[in-house]
């Protein structure tokens, strides 16, 4: 049986602003020439794994938006509450503890600064922002949108799911800088 969990939908966003303000603490703790820097043995750069984070945050956006529309549009009443499943919690946890490959549609570019990939996380934050008046308003937990390893989530699932994800991503940059800061002969290549 799929036990659903309900929390306000303040707390998220708290909890989202909360990882954010680490996520920034930890860019702005770094040297800036290691920003651009691709140790061996990684992928991208922490500046490419900020351009991911943002283009993700910008796509669940969308399917918030979307999500939220469907349950305005059928006037869903809400009560300020979002829904999960122990489901969405059993697998996100599955899915923090391994590897996998990003999605080509949310690869980085490798094309943005630093300063640009900040610039889209504002941008982001303000847009999810503006749905959160939505998200009060209407319940959309009988709306879903599938995610590639998760399966279908709700809206409210999407927007945890953004902290989550910037939190893997946290992991994934502080380890890239403690690379850097071996400064070991052969350590590290540049970009």
């Amino acid at each position: 049986m799929n036990v659903m969990k309900t929390r306000p939908i303040d707390e998220v966003y708290a909890a989202n602003y909360a990882i954010r303000q680490k996520l920034l603490a930890l860019i702005a703790s770094a040297e800036p020439s290691n920003l651009n820097r691709l140790p061996v043995g990684e992928k991208w750069t922490v500046t490419n794994v900020v351009e991911h984070i943002g283009i993700v945050e910008a796509s669940a956006f969308r399917v918030c938006r979307k999500l939220l529309g469907k349950a305005e549009a059928d006037g869903k009443a809400g009560d300020g509450m979002i829904t999960t499943s122990d489901l969405f919690a059993e697998k996100g946890k599955e899915l923090f503890k391994i590897k996998v490959e990003a999605p080509a549609i949310v690869q980085p570019k490798c094309e943005m600064t630093i300063g640009e990939a900040l610039e889209r996380l504002v941008s982001n934050r303000e847009d999810l922002m503006g749905l959160l008046r939505l998200f009060k308003s209407h319940n959309s937990s009988d709306y879903h949108f599938p995610h590639p390893f998760l399966g279908d989530l709700s809206a409210g699932e999407w927007l945890v799911l953004i902290g989550g994800h910037e939190t893997r991503h946290i992991r994934q940059i502080d380890a890239i800088l403690k690379k850097l800061q071996e400064k070991s002969p052969g350590h590290e290549e540049g970009v």
